[in-house]
């Protein structure tokens, strides 16, 4: 757990040195859990969330996409269920004074037992080398197995709790499981209780006549209010889905984790409209294709996994969360619900409006039924850049720092280094940038010695460097050097952009779907 909470400040500390992540107004203090990103971060975020987009709309036909307004009318938040079930479930600690959801403190226990069946894992493998097995480890040996009940009877528990709002079974649990508060070690808990998490906000030009607003807490329900206005417009005939990402909003009791837990963060989320009774084969599709879009970036399939709800949602009737192993475990990085028809009906209830869809083959009207995906773009950004952050030794003993981003995401993708400041070499480096701008992230570098503008570039993720030398003059040649292996060839000038654009590409990481 140490080296786990090591490697994480590690990811911070270079999210803010490397320009991808500053703490919100930094010059004032800080805002607790507000973080705004830097040109390096930006650039990243603006990729992850093209491949989102590219992958969702553009290579499906039938997924259109829309951007709705932050600010809604107040009834809607009602009709989703937001206004009485949008709660976490608090507790404070008497000593410390500190406010925590009591669902968390379980689970990070949880995680600490799962950090200690990861341990005799590593243990094990170490052990028998190349014969080792994990899967058949993992399902024989007595500890892990001992380990894996607890943990399951755990999450369990929790999950019936909170599913029939016993919260006093909450509390009992947290109790039974010896939790103490993680600033004063004390055990001395308040009752657990709920929190809403809508921010509240007023519309309107007098105190007097203002409308009572809520910053959305979620994207889903700009897409649902929006049903019939895509459908018809777009000629659209089931299943079909609507697409968008943008801000939502979230008074979160214990924002932190850096970016993992924040009070303003983006979402990236496709409601897929169904006929009923088709919910279960679209949510196993779609369950299939969402971890498939995680794992052509990469980042290993054993950093993935699947965690089906014990407590589903008001609105659902299967619920699953693609977790990824962050430097602080294994955590929800995306979901994947099947809520029903329950928004659609909803919003027709509170509005007294038709919100249905009248299906030829079946020659009747119904409330189309959903499958919903919903992923965080800041957990996405924060999974790349933890996943990506790398040290290593090198022959001569010195240590590398290295950003191995997915090429096609990395903020810039070729930096052009003339190897001295004379000979006329900037002047012929400034006009290989200008030629592969069109197509390319490009970056000049010409300050330091080039070894350490290499280490410089590394550490931003940028996949290739380009080096021109005074033979470049002479025979229009330089040299390409690749990030991760470090190795370097001579091209001819006029192949750049080729070598360069087949490898960084967005669509090298869409071909792969």
């Amino acid at each position: 757990m140490a080296q786990q909470a090591d490697q994480f400040k590690k990811v911070i500390s270079h999210a803010k040195e490397y320009g991808f992540v500053f703490p919100s107004s930094e010059i004032y203090d800080g805002l607790s859990a507000v973080y705004d990103y830097g040109q390096n971060g930006a650039a990243l975020k603006k990729n992850i969330r093209d491949y989102w987009w590219k992958a969702m709309v553009q290579l499906n036909e039938n997924i259109v996409g829309i951007d709705s307004a932050i600010f809604m009318h107040p009834t809607i938040w009602k009709a989703s269920g937001h206004v009485d079930a949008f709660n976490d479930p608090l507790i404070d600690n008497k000593v410390s004074k500190k406010r925590y959801r009591a669902d968390v403190l379980v689970e990070d226990y949880v995680a600490k037992i799962e950090a200690k069946i990861e341990k005799e894992v590593a243990k094990a493998a170490k052990r028998f080398g190349e014969a080792f097995d994990e899967v058949q480890f993992k399902s024989t040996n007595p500890r892990v197995l001992e380990y894996q009940k607890k943990a399951d009877t755990i999450l369990k528990r929790l999950g019936q709790s909170l599913e029939k709002e016993d919260l006093s079974d909450v509390k009992a649990l947290i109790e039974e499981l010896e939790i103490s508060c993680p600033e004063s070690g004390s055990r001395d808990w308040t009752e657990v209780k709920q929190f809403n998490l809508m921010f509240g906000t007023k519309l309107g030009a007098s105190a007097e006549s203002a409308m009572d607003l809520y910053l959305r807490p979620e994207t889903a329900q700009g897409i649902f209010v929006n049903f019939l206005n895509v459908q018809k417009t777009g000629r659209m005939k089931l299943p079909f889905g609507i697409a968008q990402t943008g801000k939502a909003f979230r008074n979160e009791i214990v924002a932190r984790q850096f970016i993992f837990r924040m009070r303003e963060f983006e979402q990236m989320e496709m409601q897929f409209f169904i006929p009923p009774g088709t919910q279960k084969e679209w949510y196993a599709h779609w369950k299939e294709n969402r971890l498939k879009w995680h794992l052509a970036l990469g980042m290993g399939a054993n950093n993935y996994r699947f965690h089906d709800h014990e407590k589903l949602a008001h609105y659902a009737d299967a619920a699953a969360d693609i977790e990824f192993r962050f430097p602080f475990g294994f955590k929800e990085l995306e979901g994947i619900h099947s809520r029903t028809d329950f928004d659609l009906a909803s919003h027709e209830k509170y509005t007294g409006k038709k919100l249905q869809y009248f299906d030829p083959e079946r020659n009747e009207n119904y409330v189309p039924y959903v499958v919903e995906t919903s992923i965080g773009l800041d957990r996405m950004f924060l999974a790349v850049l933890s996943h990506a952050l790398t040290e290593e030794t090198l022959d001569d003993g010195t240590l590398r720092t290295v950003l191995k981003l997915p090429p096609a995401l990395a903020p810039t993708k070729v930096a052009v280094l003339p190897l001295v400041k004379k000979d006329g070499l900037p002047e012929y480096a400034r006009k290989i940038v200008a030629d592969l701008k069109w197509n390319l992230e490009t970056a000049y570098d010409e300050k330091d010695a080039v070894g350490r503008r290499y280490r410089r570039q590394d550490a931003l993720g940028t996949p290739y460097c380009v080096t021109v030398d005074h033979q470049s003059l002479e025979d229009q040649t330089v040299t390409l050097r690749e990030r991760d292996s470090m190795q370097q060839e001579r091209v001819a000038v006029d192949d750049l952009k080729k070598l360069i654009v087949d490898k960084v590409a967005l669509i090298s990481l869409l071909k792969k779907l």
